[in-house]
């Protein structure tokens, strides 16, 4: 009763917060082109990491002018655009030169005005939608052989989740929405969905999200001290108005949401079989040995949030490092 006392009015506060904030139809969303005007994304094949071996298979006409994307080319087929069946020099920055094989799907940029560079085709990611949908596959499979019902259910919730966070919180922050507003609203719609969702309507469950819905309020607050991010920054420029702290909080906050969710829910589950063990356990004696297994909780929380930055952090120095080599 009193767990439905106090998660009653938070579910009707979170679908208030969603009429009231959601955005409607922002002509922002996908309104920045991924490339300048005239460009166009293409396909294409790798026949050879030379590229020597497609000299004169397709040169442009009137020859190059300037070799200098050459350097770090391949030679490819393009399959599809204006250019589709033509062998031509595509050029792939070195950081990815080394990967590039035979036969490998590649995602190109197709610039008609470079053709005095070398070549109008310049590599921008590997063709990955086949091996991400066969490992997707193998994972959903996975899940629902160990779990079953469960981690079917746990996947639907996941799917539930990114809904709300791609139709509602990230165009309601386009839509300059108030972000601490954007941000309590929209997990807690998010966490409503995938915790209900894979675990069923329960004392347990309610207590477990009761907990994450505390995380969420204390990681809003300290998320909202602001930021300086260059992503950030550029992206403000893109959309005038746009809060940095806005994207900063939201961020904070859906980063922070599974692993505050796994402790909220591991743990409920920990004192719900310490009580079950034992039923005579008094309740002093269940909440000492509940914060025994909650401090494990925090010490491994602290350093899969530490190692998890740290891998980020290291992947963004290395893409610092290569646009300044650019």
């Amino acid at each position: 009763v009193v767990l439905a006392a106090i998660m009653g009015p938070i579910v009707v506060a979170t679908l208030v917060g969603l009429v009231v904030l959601w955005p409607g139809k922002s002509s922002l969303v996908g309104s920045q082109p991924f490339g300048a005007e005239g460009t166009g994304m293409e396909t294409a094949t790798i026949t050879s990491t030379s590229v020597a071996d497609c000299e004169g298979a397709a040169r442009p006409l009137g020859g190059y002018s300037d070799d200098s994307l050459l350097d770090d080319a391949v030679c490819a087929r393009i399959t599809s655009g204006d250019g589709e069946g033509l062998v031509q020099p595509v050029h792939v920055p070195a950081e990815f030169r080394d990967s590039a094989n035979v036969g490998d799907g590649l995602r190109v940029m197709y610039t008609p005005s470079a053709l005095a560079s070398g070549t109008p085709y310049v590599f921008v990611d590997y063709q990955r939608q086949v091996p991400v949908l066969a490992l997707s596959i193998v994972y959903l499979v996975l899940v629902v052989a160990v779990a079953g019902r469960r981690g079917a259910l746990s996947v639907l919730g996941l799917i539930l989740a990114t809904c709300v966070l791609m139709f509602f919180m990230i165009p309601a922050l386009l839509d300059l929405a108030p972000p601490m507003w954007v941000a309590l609203v929209g997990a807690g719609a998010m966490m409503l969905l995938a915790v209900y969702t894979a675990h069923g309507i329960s004392v347990r469950t309610t207590t477990a999200l009761l907990g994450t819905v505390v995380g969420v309020v204390i990681m809003v607050v300290l998320s909202l001290w602001g930021a300086n991010e260059e992503s950030a920054l550029t992206l403000a420029s893109l959309v005038p108005g746009l809060s940095l702290r806005a994207l900063l909080t939201c961020g904070m906050v859906v980063a922070g949401l599974g692993v505050l969710n796994d402790v909220t829910i591991t743990q409920a589950s920990s004192v719900w079989e310490l009580h079950a063990a034992n039923p005579s356990l008094g309740r002093a004696r269940l909440f000492t040995g509940g914060m025994r297994i909650g401090r494990d909780h925090i010490a491994s929380t602290v350093y899969t949030l530490a190692f998890a930055y740290a891998g980020t952090a290291a992947h963004r120095s290395r893409c610092k490092r290569d646009d300044a080599l650019g």
